[in-house]
């Protein structure tokens, strides 16, 4: 197996190119990203769980959360294990009374449940890259740090539709250029 190395999420940011999210994750305690293209449902639930915005009811991946402790597991870790033809493979390694589980799942859903558990993201060292150097454009990560929302925001109060209006709200410009 492909040695791994732990990643976190360092920004979350809207490709202007093709107007689609991309979470950076970013290894821990050095300098090399793996960015990921997501979809918007995704990207606000990611936004969410680092922003501890809490909803009345649960969403999905709240739902998964509950899912894996109310069956008496634990999420040990998440592994993004490959890329095939643009797209990103990842599993959930679940561990219940001491069998642990391979679970099939996309990376975006992964980095959610991830971030509600608290477990540890890990990455295929041959998927890690330098960051671009200053200066260069053509393939510059989004510049947004995760967005903090403004205050009123963080409460429980805020809808799906205020959070999509709020990420619509965004600029392209405002997070760089990034190409796939």
């Amino acid at each position: 197996m492909e040695p791994m190395v732990e990643v976190t999420v360092g920004r979350l940011g809207l490709d202007g190119s093709t107007n689609t999210y991309v979470v950076i994750l970013q290894e821990r305690g050095g300098d090399r990203i793996l960015p990921i293209w997501i979809g918007q449902p995704e990207a606000e639930s990611i936004l969410l769980e680092i922003n501890q915005v809490r909803k009345d009811r649960p969403l999905t991946h709240d739902l998964c959360k509950g899912l894996i402790v109310g069956l008496g597991a634990v999420l040990q870790r998440v592994n993004i294990t490959q890329v095939q033809a643009r797209t990103y493979y990842a599993e959930l390694l679940l561990e219940r009374e001491g069998q642990v589980f391979h679970v099939d799942a996309r990376p975006s859903d992964s980095i959610a449940i991830a971030l509600r558990t608290g477990s540890p993201v890990f990455a295929a060292e041959s998927l890690l890259n330098l960051p671009p150097e200053d200066g260069e454009t053509e393939s510059e990560p989004p510049d947004a740090i995760v967005p903090e929302p403004p205050h009123a925001r963080r409460t429980s109060d805020m809808t799906a539709d205020e959070l999509k209006e709020y990420l619509a709200g965004l600029r392209p410009e405002d997070f760089g250029k990034f190409n796939p």
